[in-house]
């Protein structure tokens, strides 16, 4: 079975496909707060899935990392206003220190093709 990488650099690629699943790596983005940090990671999620020839109605699993557990309802906000009615993925949701502190949020998703 062949393997796929999307936007590799001398690190990580952004999206790995094998077989019939996409794996992202974590996303983050710039900007301030949960919700706007939020809302630009699943933008690049959407991206990074249509690269693959996938979309957010095919996320299997998502894991999500914020640096403040405090936050979760500004997170849940977006993300209730992005999921897919009738696809929500299998989600868990950490507290975690990030790469850097101007980084709020982390989102990992692997779907299918």
């Amino acid at each position: 079975m062949s393997i796929t990488r999307i936007e590799t650099g001398p690190r990580m690629s952004q999206a790995v496909i094998h077989g019939s699943t996409v794996y992202l790596a974590g996303q983050v983005a710039k900007g301030d707060g949960v919700a706007a940090q939020t809302a630009a990671i699943l933008a690049e999620i959407d991206r990074l899935l249509a690269a693959a020839g996938s979309d957010k109605t095919k996320i299997l699993a998502a894991t999500i990392y914020l640096t403040d557990m405090a936050t979760f309802g500004e997170l849940n906000a977006v993300w209730e206003g992005w999921v897919a009615p009738g696809h929500p993925p299998a989600r868990a949701t950490v507290e975690a220190a990030l790469a850097t502190p101007e980084y709020k949020v982390e989102i990992v998703v692997v779907a299918a093709i």
